[in-house]
């Protein structure tokens, strides 16, 4: 099972594409495009004439899903083509329930963050009826302080776990002490949209595969570790999320590195996540655990022997953990989140070495690591563009009557 997230393929009209197909095509290639088209540039884009381009790109801005800005001056003669964007008013909510912070953010189609709120906490172990409510209460704020006129299309709960996706149900997060919980009856009031489930590291996973709604970011395969409290897991190929027969793959910080080593929230022994959780890092060089990792970074850099220490024990567990998944998965890049990101300078160059020695293909293609660039909570973020891909997919059914 797979999730997708977007396609660079270009796909050309033919006569006898459905309407619904056509202004998906069009919205698709309108979202995708570096600078705003016009609408014989969706013409000649998707081989679509003239004249049904512009129809259909009608509807879309008469529905909302597009809108037409100011044309910058060209110098030539004659009324200057209007460009297209994404619409403004459309937007999806994204909130995440993580170990050590709650959140939620609102994106428009254009990807602009419209609203967020982060609030960071200790939620391990918390009722999760409590900390629910507190997060719906989060989310009810953002909503009220919409635009007028904003559309909520959609909204996403990012957790970290194992996730029913189908059936709403969070099967197990070790970090937070739940199980087999329906977040969304303990969230309060209902939502304005139906409320889908996702494992935080595949959602955070999809800010690096996609840089708004239905634009490809950098990289279209890549293993993704999310660095929280826990260390989550994702594998992107072909820009879409891998996520197994039932949705539980990529689960990345429970791959043993050491039989005999620390026990695990999962019931295991020795995974790579008691060695690259943040309280783990933070702790083995000698800080409080409510120490922001870039404390732990300056020190490494100053040379500090605790914390380079505990950077270079996580960095040993990153090697084990990685080489194994890269020589079974045929990536090329690893993209280090949260935590982990911000310690990239002092992890990468370690883990691009021993990468090159151990993965099998290093003669012909050395592995990369590099921090993601996505804000805070990135599981909000993809949740919000998990629930904007369905519009981009469907626009159909979003468009008002008239």
């Amino acid at each position: 099972m797979s999730e997708p997230v977007t396609s660079p393929e270009t796909v050309r009209a033919r006569p006898s594409t459905p309407r619904p197909a056509n202004l998906a095509l069009v919205l698709r290639t309108v979202c995708s495009a570096t600078t705003p088209p016009s609408r014989a540039d969706v013409a000649a884009a998707t081989g679509m004439t003239r004249a049904t381009a512009a129809r259909l790109a009608d509807d879309l801005v008469a529905g909302g899903l597009l809108d037409e800005v100011e044309a910058a001056p060209s110098g030539r003669r004659g009324r200057p083509a209007t460009p297209l964007t994404p619409g403004a008013r459309v937007v999806a909510l994204g909130l995440q329930a993580d170990a050590g912070l709650l959140a939620g953010r609102v994106l428009d189609l254009r990807g602009r963050v419209v609203g967020e709120r982060v609030e960071p906490g200790d939620f391990r172990g918390s009722d999760p009826g409590p900390t629910l409510a507190r997060l719906g209460r989060l989310a009810a704020g953002l909503l009220d302080g919409l635009p007028d006129g904003a559309r909520v299309a959609g909204a996403g709960l990012a957790l970290p776990g194992i996730v029913d996706v189908d059936a709403g149900v969070l099967l197990r997060a070790p970090n937070l002490g739940w199980s087999d919980l329906r977040p969304a009856e303990l969230l309060g009031p209902p939502l304005p949209a139906e409320l889908v489930l996702g494992n935080e590291a595949d959602l955070a996973a999809r800010t690096v595969a996609e840089t708004a709604p239905g634009r490809p970011g950098p990289h279209r395969d890549f293993v993704y570790l999310s660095g929280q409290i826990g260390v989550g897991g994702a594998t992107v190929m072909d820009g879409r999320v891998v996520s197994g027969s039932s949705g539980w793959a990529g689960e990345m910080g429970h791959v043993c590195v050491d039989p005999a080593g620390p026990a695990c929230r999962c019931g295991s022994t020795g995974c790579l996540e008691q060695y690259a959780r943040r309280g783990a890092l933070l702790a083995g060089g000698g800080l409080p655990r409510d120490t922001g990792p870039g404390e732990l970074a300056r020190r490494d850099a100053d040379g500090e022997p605790a914390a380079r220490a505990a950077a270079d024990g996580a960095a040993r567990a990153l090697r084990a953990a990685l080489a194994g998944v890269l020589n079974v998965l045929d990536v090329p890049t690893v993209v280090l989140g949260g935590h982990l990101g911000e310690l990239a300078a002092q992890l990468c160059p370690a883990l691009e070495e021993t990468l090159g020695r151990r993965v099998l293909s290093a003669r012909w293609r050395r592995p990369r690591v590099e921090a993601a660039l996505a804000a805070r909570a990135a599981g909000a973020t993809g949740a919000a563009l998990r629930a904007l891909a369905g519009v981009v997919a469907d626009p159909a059914r979003w468009l008002r009557p008239h």
